[in-house]
């Protein structure tokens, strides 16, 4: 197999390389993930590590929604994306994005802990995945369904 694998990645730059010329679906390899992170700045000129999140936060700003970034959980190191303020009430929502659901075991294990950190700190939490964002045609509607109470 060795021998396979080294003519590989000699004709096709990488094994994924080969298995994509061969028509197949290859695995992601660290440097080939689906997501990176990217530093944009949103609107309201909130630091957001991706362009999804960039998508998020200049929505909540369009809408007129309240909201701070990178806000703690309770007695953790864990961060929610963000913490969005309800008029006339003095409580605050979590919002986070899950971009890397079903990425990796790791980031799936982080998700499973902030849910148990927000049902046990009694925080209600609002979860957007990428089937929330994209398509693009979508976002507007999605979101607005995810934040129906407090728009």
């Amino acid at each position: 197999m060795e021998g396979i694998v080294k003519s590989c990645i000699k004709i096709f730059g990488s094994w994924n390389n080969a298995i994509q010329a061969a028509g197949f679906i290859p695995n992601r390899s660290h440097d080939n993930r689906m997501y990176k992170r990217v530093s944009t700045k949103a609107i309201d000129g909130h630091l957001c590590d991706s362009v999804s999140e960039l998508l998020i936060d200049n929505w909540l700003y369009k809408n007129n929604i309240l909201h701070e970034r990178d806000v703690y959980y309770p007695k953790t190191h864990h961060k929610a994306d963000w913490a969005v303020s309800i008029k006339n009430k003095n409580k605050k929502i979590f919002v986070e994005y899950f971009g890397l659901a079903n990425d990796s075991p790791r980031y799936d294990r982080a998700i499973k802990e902030k849910k148990k950190l927000c049902h046990k700190n009694k925080i209600s939490l609002v979860p957007i995945y990428p089937q929330n964002l994209y398509p693009k045609e979508f976002l507007e509607d999605n979101l607005k369904e995810k934040f129906k109470n407090i728009i």
